[in-house]
Order: structure tokens, then C-alpha cells, then sequence
């Protein structure tokens, strides 16, 4: 497997220090948060665009995807959720990432039903697109979804290949499944896997990997049992805890924890 980290850990660092703490600690990738306060988001020009791709192909570095904040459930009209997914779709092929994220974010004044059948139509819709730019849209397990079991029901209703699924390893275990079945239940989807560590489901400040309570050791033990050899990224939410430690001292360490994960699985 290789190996990314997100930008959600580094909120606003340049772009060009990103990549240097991606080839300085032996990351394959980087993921991009796609907001206004980073320095790559959809409304950045192509010239932008063209030097963002540049630093990272002359470092050897792939960008893995775009992390963007398009909410596909959520309550209201369809056309500025597509318009918002069109963005992403359109910055990822400028910038060669194979992948976009969105969210569920289904409200909760609908029901079950009515969120997934509201994410299915604007997926379902996005996905051409997104076949005419060689992108794939990747739905996180997160909020309204956080489980394997609640995106598939939304992915199996479209059941387009360029619809896939991004697991977020807290959000399935705070929503009570195991590894194995969140693997069963995603694995026709995975795009790619998100990993983190925190503290416990009431304290989710992010940790080191390694020394908190999520199950990063079953989670790639199930990965690899199942052949499985895409990206784990990490996503440190630093932007959302100012108390949480550097992200740049724990790249290393946690790089190290991921590969001795990966050794001892094989």
C-alpha cells in the first residue's frame, strides 16, 4: 500500500512545504483540503493550477485527491451541490488527482430513505461528468453515512464505477462496525482509506497513530487478508484542534507505525 497524508494537518501551510514534508518523511501522496483558506481550492486560476501540479510532479509526489466539502444529501435545491462537485471534478483533472471527496451531510428533518434517495440523484448525475474528466467522486463515510453499511446504500443505488467510497476509519467505528465489516461492505467501492487516532468516541482530539483507541492494526490486517493495495491516508484534523500536537513532528513516527502496521499483516 502507500502511503498520504491530508493538508487538513498543516491548515495553510504553502504549498511548496507541503511537498517538501511529503518527500522529507517518505510520503507517497498528499491529500488537498479543498477550502478558501488553503492554497488550492476551485478558485484558484490555471496558472495556479499548472504550478500546484508542477511542484508536485518535479518532487515525485502524487496528489491523491481532492477533500471538498460538497455535501450530496443535504436538504435543498440539486444545482449548487452539482455545481460544487463540477468544481472539484475540474481542479482534480487540472491538478492529475485521481479523486474527489464529498460528504453526505443528509439533514435531519429528512429521513433515511429521503437522504439516500437525494444523494443517489446528484451522484448519479455528477458521475458523467466525472467520467468525461477521468475523476472519481468518492463518498466519505461520514455524519449522516458514517458507516459502510449506510454509504452503500447510496453507492449501490447508483452503481457507477466512477462512484466509489472513502473510509474514514473513526467514523465507522464511532457508528459501531468492525473493520471486517466495513470492508464486506465496501469493498467493491474503496477508493482509498483514511486513517487516524484519537483518544476515545468522546474525545476525538487527533493523536499520534498508534496510541490512541481506533483499530488501525485490524483495519490494514483486513486490507491485507483481502489483497487490498490502494492508499491509507492519514488525516490529522488539526484545523479543528488548536491544542493537538504539530503535524510535521509526527510524520515520521507515524509513517513508521503505518509501515510496521503493513510488516507484520503481511
Amino acid at each position: 500500500m502507500k502511503l498520504a497524508f491530508s493538508t487538513l494537518g498543516v491548515p495553510g501551510l504553502p504549498i511548496a512545504d507541503v511537498v517538501r514534508l511529503a518527500a522529507e518523511h517518505c510520503y507517497h501522496g498528499v491529500e488537498l483540503r479543498a477550502h478558501e483558506e488553503e492554497p488550492v481550492h476551485p478558485g484558484i486560476g490555471l496558472t495556479e493550477r499548472a504550478d500546484v501540479a508542477a511542484e508536485f510532479k518535479s518532487a515525485g509526489i502524487q496528489i491523491l485527491g481532492i477533500a471538498g466539502y460538497a455535501r450530496v444529501a443535504a436538504p435543498g435545491a440539486d444545482e449548487p451541490v452539482l455545481t460544487e462537485i463540477r468544481g472539484l471534478l475540474e481542479l482534480a483533472r487540472d491538478l492529475g488527482a485521481p479523486f474527489i471527496r464529498v460528504f453526505p451531510g443528509g439533514g435531519t428533518k429528512q429521513t433515511a430513505e429521503e437522504a439516500d434517495a437525494t444523494a443517489a440523484r446528484r451522484l448519479g448525475t455528477a458521475v458523467e461528468y466525472a467520467g468525461d474528466l477521468g475523476v472519481r467522486i468518492l463518498l466519505e463515510t461520514h455524519d449522516s453515512h458514517r458507516t459502510g453499511a449506510a454509504a452503500t446504500r447510496v453507492l449501490g443505488q447508483v452503481g457507477h464505477r466512477r462512484l466509489g467510497a472513502l473510509w474514514d476509519v473513526m467514523h465507522t467505528w464511532l457508528g459501531g462496525e468492525q473493520p471486517s465489516e466495513t470492508y464486506a461492505a465496501l469493498s467493491p467501492y474503496l477508493g482509498y482509506v483514511q486513517v487516524k487516532d484519537i483518544a476515545s468516541a468522546e474525545d476525538t482530539t487527533p493523536l499520534p497513530l498508534g496510541s490512541g483507541v481506533l483499530p488501525l492494526t485490524e483495519c490494514v490486517e483486513v486490507l491485507m487478508r483481502n489483497g487490498w493495495d490502494g492508499w491509507l491516508c492519514w488525516e490529522y484534523e488539526k484545523r479543528w484542534y488548536e491544542a493537538a500536537a504539530p503535524l510535521p513532528g509526527l510524520l515520521r513516527p507515524g509513517r513508521e507505525h503505518l509501515a510496521r502496521l503493513l510488516n507484520e499483516s503481511a
